[in-house]
């Protein structure tokens, strides 16, 4: 029964496609102080996912938006979760070659599929009328069903990243009103993780 379970996560972890393999319990809390720390570990019960709510990192480059996401994934996985990780840029090229050579429905439904989905770096840049369509019904679609988002910019700031208003508003509205936010700041988390080298150590 152990050598079944511990191959089912095996396979989970893998499928989820993470970008590292990092958790909530090796997150340095006290890398900065404006770190919302209470939040963050909160996430960490799962109850929202588990109800199939959604959670939107925001917050500045550097804090640990990433990191985070792919903890509370991390930690899903281990409860027995399927979990698919991905940047949406990578997302959206996927479904606009899917367009092309007509497998569109057989993706959407993969990604519709898991437990949890985790959308990495949202709204980085404008999107044009295709790439906004395909995200709509992604959302859509997974209804009802988490997300994970990680984002530079504010909610507020999304809206002019979108060509059509009309679906602008239906779009963010399913993902903004029906999502627990949580604001990151403080310096970059990435320099406490950089690995020592011999300047460093003599410094």
């Amino acid at each position: 029964m152990t050598r079944r379970e511990t191959v089912a996560f095996q396979r989970r972890l893998q499928r989820a496609k993470f970008e590292q393999q990092v958790t909530l319990e090796e997150f340095d809390f006290a890398a900065s102080s404006k770190l919302p720390a209470a939040q963050i570990r909160d996430l960490g019960a799962l109850c929202r996912l588990h109800a199939g709510g959604s959670v939107i990192l925001l917050g500045p480059v550097g804090p640990g938006k990433t990191h985070i996401a792919q903890a509370v994934g991390h930690l899903a996985v281990r409860q027995g979760a399927h979990v698919r990780f991905a940047k949406i840029s990578r997302i959206l090229a996927d479904l606009a070659g899917d367009n092309a050579d007509r497998t569109w429905e057989k993706r959407i439904r993969e990604l519709v599929r898991p437990d949890v989905v985790i959308l990495n770096d949202f709204a980085m840049r404008q999107l044009s009328a295709a790439p906004t369509d395909d995200l709509y019904e992604l959302v859509s679609e997974r209804q009802g069903r988490s997300l994970i988002i990680t984002s530079n910019r504010a909610p507020s700031d999304w809206y002019p990243l979108l060509p059509n208003p009309v679906v602008a508003e239906s779009l963010l509205d399913r993902l903004i009103n029906t999502s627990h936010q949580v604001i990151t700041n403080g310096p970059s988390y990435r320099p406490n993780k950089r690995p020592k080298n011999a300047t460093d150590k003599a410094h």
